[in-house]
């Protein structure tokens, strides 16, 4: 059995042609979200390009750099002088021009250019880190991702992987914990419970066997940041879960991760199958007397099974229902033995610790809440992407600094953080403190580490309808506070979108059913009107306005809304022919180049707004019921 000081000089020696190449390197990154952007024809592209060409190189695959608003991302090393160089947007069409100037020639290709990996400007292109997407970050949990080959385990080690693990060994199971909680951790799926005491609670328990289960069901719409790190740097969570195992007792795991995301299934279980074959994983880890071994789990498709009981019940192969509790899974979890559920970054940040001590990770955050947190930016942003930042950073730097704000013309109405349990946080909050207690103070979560910006085009009713819906849709059914309740607030909120609100008496209702579903079984019923309370707590104006004038302020809802023709415009005709319902309708009897010789037929128009998308000069929504 190698040790590990054995293994990393190894790792080292496979690490140093891409750490320090002498001959071009060029990185592609494959993730979810570049290959939805072609990042798989511009590899190939670059494999064709390059042979054609006879030009001696090496391409390598990595993972997700976060910007995922320039993908692809291609990033170029050359074999002469200079830095590496990062290129956006690299779709298969651009890659000829970037073999010519960015590696035949050993220049750059500024079209596509957005910065250099050095501290200071390259040839009037600047720095990586100079860029506002990168102002609020601190990397750690990131350190590897873009960075590293993800399907490489001698790339991970040779820059420190398992060296947590290593340290881990020589200590004892308390000394691993004590370490763990004075770093400050808590668990960053979303209720925020401090990560060493959880740790105790399983080591505390005398049966066995113990299981580490690592929660990667990330259901909540607009939260991805699990999804980067599995694709990214998938042995940080194995590490992390090992050290784990090590310092409770647990002798087996699971990673359970969604069954919508096969890239982070097929990459976690590449990552534990080559731990196996470098003693990692398995019997006598590192030749000690420690044994511990992982399995993948594909979800079942339920966003219950993010609920920590759910995803125990779905991996005994049973429906994804939460349990009521006690006991909790330190008691009884999986196959009713001992189990510790934590989240993928919760896991992911362990390793850094036994690397580095306690003291490092405390040395940033805020004064209560220690280390950095990652979060996932979408919704009406400029630049969507992940990034990572310290706790208590002013929400503002992330989402207006580092993600650009709303596009350009529009302005910020709210921000929803956590999926659509954790509540809505109306602009003039936006420079709350990233950390738990803001939110809590707001009647709210902080959640898993989504931000979706919401621009003031859209209505905040109708997404607390379509929340509230999700919530529906989602629940098990087992308790009648969650499923009923959930049913009736659905019903009242699209009764209030329609115009046919009841006023006082629904605003009643709502508050009463949010009183009552505090008392369901688990925290999807309990937190399912938490939307709803903040549009109430935040955005009663616009509420009254559905309520009382049958209007909706940003023209969303459509029983409230109509489409006129208010400009004649060239492109009617392509409106009239995308229509699905022919309800855009020439008038012959009007003369061409005005508007009325175009209308909308309000009988036939099911307000899809493909028409407006199309002419949205000529073709305009009003209020059904006033200006």
């Amino acid at each position: 059995m190698a040790t590990y000081e054995e293994l990393r000089r190894a790792a080292e020696e496979a690490w140093r042609p891409f750490a320090a190449p002498q001959r071009p390197l060029i990185k592609v990154g494959l993730a979810t979200c570049s290959r939805a952007a072609g990042a798989d024809e511009t590899l190939d592209a670059l494999h064709r390009g390059l042979a054609e060409r006879g030009i001696e190189a090496d391409v390598m695959v990595t993972g997700c750099w976060g910007l995922c608003y320039a993908e692809p991302i291609v990033e170029v090393h050359p074999d002469k002088s200079g830095p590496a160089v990062l290129y956006q947007r690299l779709t298969a069409d651009k890659v000829p021009q970037l073999i010519e100037q960015a590696v035949a020639s050993d220049g750059i290709a500024r079209e596509q250019a957005l910065g250099v990996l050095a501290d200071e400007p390259f040839e009037a292109v600047p720095p990586l880190r100079s860029l506002e997407f990168f102002a609020p970050q601190v990397r750690r949990l990131m350190a590897n991702c873009g960075v590293i080959d993800p399907g490489q385990i001698d790339h991970y080690i040779a820059r420190g992987g398992y060296e947590g693990l290593a340290k881990a060994l020589a200590l004892s199971d308390e000394a691993v914990i004590k370490e763990v909680t004075d770093s400050g951790l808590w668990g960053r799926g979303g209720a925020a419970f401090p990560t060493g005491r959880k740790c105790d609670f399983l080591r505390g328990s005398k049966r066995t066997p113990k299981y580490m289960i690592c929660n990667a069901d990330e259901g909540d719409p607009g939260s991805f940041v699990n999804r980067n790190l599995m694709e990214s740097d998938p042995h940080l969570i194995i590490e992390g879960m090992a050290i784990g195992g090590y310092a409770t007792g647990a002798s087996n795991g699971y990673v359970y991760i969604r069954d919508e995301y096969p890239l982070p299934v097929e990459r976690m279980q590449r990552a534990v199958e080559q731990a196996r074959e470098k003693g990692l994983l398995g019997e006598s880890i590192l030749g000690s007397d420690f044994s511990f071994d992982l399995e993948v789990v594909r979800g079942a498709g339920s966003y219950l099974c993010g609920e920590e009981t759910g995803l125990i019940a779905s991996l005994e192969d049973s429906r994804g229902m939460p349990k009521i509790r006690p006991p909790f899974p330190a008691e009884a979890g999986v196959f009713d033995q001992p189990s510790n559920v934590n989240n993928v970054e919760s896991y992911a940040n362990v390793p850094l610790i036994l690397r580095n001590g306690a003291a490092w990770y405390a040395s940033v955050g805020s004064e209560k809440h220690k280390g950095t947190k990652m979060f996932s930016l979408s919704g009406q942003v400029q630049r969507v992407g992940i990034l990572e930042a310290p706790l208590g950073t002013p929400m503002s730097e992330v989402v207006l600094r580092a993600g650009g704000g709303p596009p350009e013309g529009r302005t910020l109405k709210a921000i929803q953080p956590g999926g659509p349990l954790s509540g809505i946080i109306p602009a003039s909050d936006v420079d709350i403190p990233l950390e738990p207690d803001a939110f809590r103070e707001r009647g709210m979560f902080m959640g898993s580490g989504g931000l979706v910006l919401v621009d003031d085009s859209n209505c905040i009713l109708d997404l607390c309808v379509y929340f509230e819906w999700f919530a529906e849709d989602e629940s098990c059914g087992r308790c009648t506070t969650c499923f009923a309740g959930t049913r009736r607030l659905v019903e009242i909120l699209r009764r209030i979108a329609s115009g046919r609100g009841r006023g006082e008496a629904d605003l009643e209702m709502i508050r009463l059913l949010g009183d009552t579903m505090r008392y369901s079984n688990c925290v999807h019923g309990q937190a399912a009107p938490t939307s709803i309370m903040s549009m109430l707590r935040f955005f009663e104006g616009e509420l009254m306005e559905h309520l009382e004038r049958k209007r909706c302020p940003a023209r969303a809802c459509r029983d409230l809304v109509r489409y006129e023709v208010v400009h004649y415009s060239d492109r009617l005709p392509e409106a009239e022919a995308i229509c699905p319902t022919q309800a855009v309708v020439r008038d012959p009897s009007a003369g061409s180049g005005q508007a009325g010789s175009y209308r909308i037929d309000q009988a036939k128009c099911i307000k899809c707004d493909a028409c407006r998308e199309v002419a949205p000069y000529a073709i305009a929504v009003v209020n059904e019921f006033g200006p």
